[in-house]
């Protein structure tokens, strides 16, 4: 079989999960995906059958459009809801003009240093690896560009922003989610993985 199917990938799966179940499902021995998505987001992922494969190299050039929500008041160790919290702080967040004043500043081109929780390699191992080892590694900053930053709704009573991000292809929404979260002063990076 030769072909893109369009999955909508959901929570808890990897997207490589993705691809082996639907090998599996349509006992097809060659497959991939177009683009990573972390184990806890839910959305398009294209994967590649037979000789689609090929293109696949074409497809992960495209821009991205993510929908996030940040949690105000705490920083985890991995970026996400699944990290143990490392941090807090009683700052608030209430004023919407400041929300998108902040947001306007990551519009663009950018450098942007990749989260430890990552399957990124480096010297042949996945970041990922060394964090859950407790090793500190250096991790080179990578050229991103935020084209949009849209908010949708900020929860003053939660303490939730949620926004749409448009961006180039190896953004890390987790990445990007900390430096705002840092820029309206709710949390500040916990030095080690910065």
């Amino acid at each position: 079989m030769n072909g893109i199917i369009i999955i909508n990938k959901p929570k808890g799966f990897t997207s490589q999960d993705v691809v082996s179940k639907t090998k599996k499902i349509l006992n097809e021995k060659k497959a991939g995906h177009a683009g990573t998505l972390d184990p806890l987001a839910t959305g398009v992922l294209p994967v590649m059958l037979g000789n689609a494969t090929k293109i696949s190299k074409y497809l992960i050039e495209h821009d991205k459009v993510y929908r996030a929500t940040i949690q105000f008041g705490e920083k985890r160790e991995t970026g996400d809801i699944e990290g143990e919290v490392i941090k807090t702080s009683g700052n608030e967040v209430l004023d919407i003009n400041q929300v998108n004043v902040v947001l306007n500043k990551f519009i663009g081109k950018q450098k942007q240093i990749p989260p430890m929780y990552s399957a990124i390699k480096v010297n042949g191992k996945k970041l990922y690896e060394y964090a859950r080892n407790g090793e500190k590694i250096d991790v080179e900053p990578r050229n991103i560009e935020i084209y949009k930053l849209e908010l949708i709704e900020l929860n003053k009573e939660e303490q939730t922003l949620e926004m749409e991000v448009s961006c180039s292809k190896g953004t890390y929404i987790r990445t990007l989610c900390e430096d705002i979260s840092e820029a309206l002063n709710t949390v500040r990076i916990y030095e080690s993985f910065r």
